[in-house]
């Protein structure tokens, strides 16, 4: 499927990773590409081995004519609900690119409130470069979150699941409860409170 792209040079592409996720922040990027300066394997990060994100991330980092990391947190997914956070972490990203974009392409199909044209394009992030980089960026960060949150809770296992609702996470949230940055809002976390509140 091609993707009609409009006539201008600063096209930014938006992506989110951890919505699914029982714990932990949405994490956003938005990147800028630079024509001149092309990278080879750009795709859906899922799609990649975890070295190979890595060091796409690198080379996204290092040629990209600007990119933004932006999040929206455990406390604001509680409060404004998944779906409201992931777009408020998007408008965000968008936001902080230090270069403003004429045009954005946001992974899916819902946009988020921006200030310039943009276009939601689903499987966007197999389809639209920007996205695909973007896409890699979040999914590198949130990763990395989930390490350092293993290292302070390694009885969860969160550098293997990274947080979404596995077999090991449900049996550790029943045995060792909830963390800090653990989603109340989300049922499964809800129950597992409940359940220790009238245990």
């Amino acid at each position: 499927m091609q993707i009609e792209r409009p006539n201008v040079r600063l096209i930014a592409g938006v992506d989110e990773v951890g919505r699914g996720p029982l714990v932990g922040d949405v994490v956003t990027a938005a990147v800028i590409l630079d024509p001149t300066k092309p990278i080879v394997g750009l795709t859906d990060s899922k799609k990649l081995s975890e070295k190979k994100r890595l060091q796409l991330a690198e080379e996204i980092k290092a040629k990209a004519l600007s990119y933004c990391i932006a999040r929206a947190t455990v406390a604001e997914i509680d409060e404004l609900n998944i779906l409201h956070a992931t777009m408020l972490a998007m408008t965000r990203a968008v936001a902080g690119l230090h270069i403003p974009a004429e045009f954005v392409f946001v992974d899916g199909n819902r946009l988020p409130s921006l200030t310039v044209p943009a276009q939601a394009v689903v499987k966007g992030d197999s389809l639209v470069a920007e996205i695909s980089a973007a896409s890699i960026l979040a999914k590198v960060a949130r990763d990395q979150e989930m390490l350092e949150l293993d290292s302070a809770y390694p009885e969860y296992g969160f550098a293997g699941h990274k947080g979404y609702p596995t077999k090991a996470h449900f049996e550790a949230l029943a045995k060792y409860g909830a963390t800090p940055h653990h989603r109340r809002s989300f049922k499964p976390v809800q129950q597992v409170l409940a359940a220790q509140a009238n245990g």
